[in-house]
């Protein structure tokens, strides 16, 4: 799909209880919804004063996330001395009212809260932010604030850091995750300055450099082997993956039985198409044993291993992006670039996975494992998306709203008899 080539903005201004109406429409760079770091820098510069996006309040758009007519609502930092408070109309009034599945960060005072955190760890590590953090991104998923800090050492450098806000009650606690690949390759992970889980706060050092969504083969070459290995000594320390979300083949399984029954109410699927699912459904524990049989272990699981997740710069490769870690099967990881990558990237991709397990795994068949999963790994994506439309408020489920359905009726083209067959029933 063509992406939308403009995105008009209406942004809903309060302060406090006060509400200063609409500013806009004005035009920013087309971009994601959640990008807002030029909506920011526009209702900031019409509001006089500084402003912070809190939450998405309306979008219409042919491409569903990009572009097209975007509403939010954002919170002045100060008192606009410019503008007269007014009162709202009931329509403005019900979608700035609170609403069950508002993510902490998208209300005024937990924005605030969050930002508080961010500034009181940078001071407390003796590098205190020189400015004010600069919002790049906020939807139902995270918000992202980037901080100028000093370095605390009396020089010159400035180093900036991250603050990422993530909602505990379906992502996870990136931290630990960090960690425990971290004690492995060091140089793997990003740097983590602070974290409290409890709330789903992060503050990472600034990595510099640029994201990989188009990697060449050295790059692949270079981060795949890595997080292999890594993977595969995480997958002898049973006990330090006890802690992780269990997105293993049993429970996605299990999870997917469980998701036939709302399907006729949470989606568009035909009645034919969900009952070809409930015949995969049938399917999955034998597929699931020749999985198993592959060889290949059951470990930490990045979640979201696609290419703009790896960064790459002066210093070497990190990955980043931690919030669907889990414990499960690495081809799930595996597979996930291949939607990223040309046919025959795909190619090098998936052969440069397959000898890096078999040298960790003698005896191993990893090639076989990438094509039986691959069922399984669209199952798994229908899962999260439902778990994130479960847990987010109704102003943001156009972000997720057809994603389990998409994801699934790419499982069926993955089994025999429905058009597209991947080797996935060898």
């Amino acid at each position: 799909m063509q992406r939308a080539s403009s995105r008009t903005v209406t942004v809903d201004l309060t302060h406090g209880d006060s509400y200063f109406g609409r500013l806009g429409p004005f035009e920013t760079a087309p971009g994601w919804w959640s990008s807002v770091d030029g909506v920011v820098d526009r209702a900031t510069e019409l509001a006089g004063v500084p402003v912070l996006v809190t939450r998405l309040l309306e979008a219409h758009s042919d491409d569903p996330g990009h572009g097209g007519l975007v509403r939010y609502h954002a919170e002045a930092l100060r008192r606009p001395t410019s503008l007269a408070p007014r009162p709202v109309d009931a329509g403005t009034a019900a979608l700035l009212a609170p609403a069950p599945g508002r993510a902490a960060w998208a209300d005024p005072a937990g924005l605030r809260a969050a930002l508080a955190w961010g500034e009181d760890r940078l001071a407390g590590l003796g590098r205190p932010a020189t400015g004010a953090a600069r919002q790049i991104r906020t939807w139902n998923l995270s918000g992202l604030f980037r901080f100028p800090t000093a370095t605390g050492t009396g020089t010159a450098t400035a180093t900036d850091a991250w603050l990422k806000t993530t909602n505990p009650r379906f992502n996870a606690p990136e931290g630990e995750a960090i960690a425990l690949l971290g004690a492995h390759d060091p140089a793997l992970v990003p740097t983590v300055l602070a974290a409290d889980p409890a709330e789903g706060r992060l503050l990472l050092d600034h990595i510099p450099g640029e994201d990989c969504w188009t990697p060449d083969a050295g790059t692949v070459a270079d981060v795949v082997p890595r997080f292999v290995a890594a993977q595969a000594a995480l997958a002898g320390r049973p006990d330090a993956l006890a802690a992780l979300r269990d997105r293993t083949p049993a429970v996605l399984h299990t999870r997917f039985t469980a998701l036939l029954d709302r399907l006729p109410a949470e989606t568009d699927l035909t009645a034919e198409e969900r009952d070809r699912l409930a015949g995969l459904a049938a399917a999955l524990p034998a597929l699931l044993d020749r999985l198993a049989a592959c060889g290949l272990p059951e470990t930490l699981l990045h979640g979201d291993f696609h290419p703009g997740n790896w960064r790459t710069g002066e210093a070497g490769l990190t990955v980043v992006d931690y919030a669907d870690a889990c414990l499960g099967h690495p081809a799930l990881d595996g597979l996930r670039p291949r939607a990223y990558l040309t046919p025959e990237a795909w190619r090098h991709h998936a052969g440069v996975w397959a000898a890096a397990w078999r040298r960790h795994v003698p005896g191993s068949e990893p090639e076989r494992a990438l094509a039986l999963a691959e069922p399984l790994h669209h199952v798994s994506y229908a899962l999260r998306y439902q778990e994130f439309l479960d847990h987010i408020e109704p102003s943001e489920r156009p972000y997720h709203e057809g994603d389990p359905a998409a994801e699934l009726r790419a499982a069926l083209a993955c089994v025999p008899g429905t058009g597209h067959t991947t080797g996935a029933h060898t």
